[in-house]
């Protein structure tokens, strides 16, 4: 970025000064225009481009610092250089704070004038490559977390197809957990990239059924005591094949797969938390989980009517879920009935399709 050509406006209400300072820019190769008062340089801001400002402090109306003040704040590219007529170190230094790339006291020789506007052209350079350089590094930095949040959501997805082959339930049912834990996590205050993951991590809350006998898994009808006690092993299961990781995805996904079925009163399982002891996004995906398989058909019962689906939920919702993400999922019911319309039920076909793929 050569300076030469540089625009650069020159505020000062004495018209000599103008003239004076416009003829050695002039012959430096600068173009020049000149404003007699901070209000008038503010229109020509705001009608053309310059690169630097040089402006008077003393001024009537609008103040040089006044003008520096506003210059940065709607201008922000814009150098700009003080003079005046009044050596004053704190005046001085609370330009410089506000922004001023020089400050210089009249009277000024050429020389002064010409190495000062020289420096904050530079100075204004760097400062608008750095600008650039940041963000286009911030471009790839994004470019980077996306191309890693797809490969992480492949391999997930992958891995959920693998565990359908085996469980009753469907993908749309998990693709359906994420979206809605998404949202909700939102409404609960959760930042977006923690939102991101919830909406990855949920979809594995039962991926320990993989490691559950057919006969059980499978049962069309009511489980026994003992055939009870061998599924609850599935969120043991599937935070074990979960553990150890360092992804902040893969940590979350395991406390929700351990805890999805622990409750509010500490009466769930496996380890019988009570209240906040639940990790949060277990305590999200709880609700969601039920929600969900109450009103889609189960190998062991045809889906309920929303209606009588969150009858039940609500007469255990103090004992299971807690009172505030339950609220919270009350609150975003429009959102789930819309998220269920835009993911339906899979047919058979559709996942066997899905599975041989």
């Amino acid at each position: 970025m050569d300076s030469t050509g540089a625009r650069i406006l020159v505020v000062d209400d004495e018209p000599h000064i103008c003239d004076l300072l416009s003829r050695w820019l002039g012959l430096e190769g600068y173009s020049c225009a000149t404003a007699s008062s901070g209000e008038a340089s503010l229109e020509l801001l705001k009608s053309n481009h310059f690169d630097l400002v040089i402006s008077d402090i003393m001024m009537p109306g609008m103040s040089g610092v006044d003008l520096l003040t506003v210059i940065k704040q709607l201008f922000s590219e814009v150098a700009v250089i003080m003079v005046t007529a009044v050596d004053d170190r704190p005046t001085a230094i609370l330009t410089l704070e506000l922004g001023a790339y020089g400050y210089v006291i009249k009277p000024f020789d050429r020389n002064e004038i010409l190495i000062n506007v020289a420096g904050a052209l530079e100075r204004r350079r760097l400062h608008i490559l750095s600008q650039e350089y940041e963000h286009e590094l911030e471009q790839k930095v994004q470019q980077r977390t996306r191309e890693v949040r797809e490969r992480e959501e492949e391999i997930i997805w992958r891995l959920l197809s693998a565990t359908g082959m085996r469980d009753d339930e469907t993908g749309s049912h998990i693709r359906r957990i994420g979206l809605y834990a998404f949202e909700m996590a939102r409404v609960l205050g959760w930042k977006r990239e923690l939102a991101e993951q919830i909406r990855l991590a949920a979809p594995m809350h039962d991926v320990g059924k993989i490691g559950i006998p057919d006969a059980i898994l499978r049962k069309p009808g009511r489980f026994t005591p003992e055939e009870f006690e061998v599924m609850k092993k599935h969120s043991e299961i599937g935070a074990n094949i979960l553990d150890g990781s360092k992804v902040p995805l893969i940590q979350m996904a395991k406390d929700i797969a351990l805890s999805h079925h622990e409750r509010f009163d500490g009466s769930g399982y496996p380890r019988g938390l009570v209240g906040e002891q639940i990790p949060e996004p277990a305590r999200i995906v709880a609700v969601l989980d039920v929600y969900d398989a109450l009103i889609h058909d189960r190998v062991y019962r045809p889906a309920l009517p929303e209606e009588r689906a969150l009858s039940i939920m609500m007469a255990g919702s103090a004992d299971h879920f807690g009172p505030q993400v339950f609220d919270c999922f009350m609150d975003l019911l429009p959102t789930m009935r819309r998220i269920r319309e835009e993911v339906r039920e899979e047919s058979q076909t559709d996942r066997m399709a899905l599975h041989q793929k």
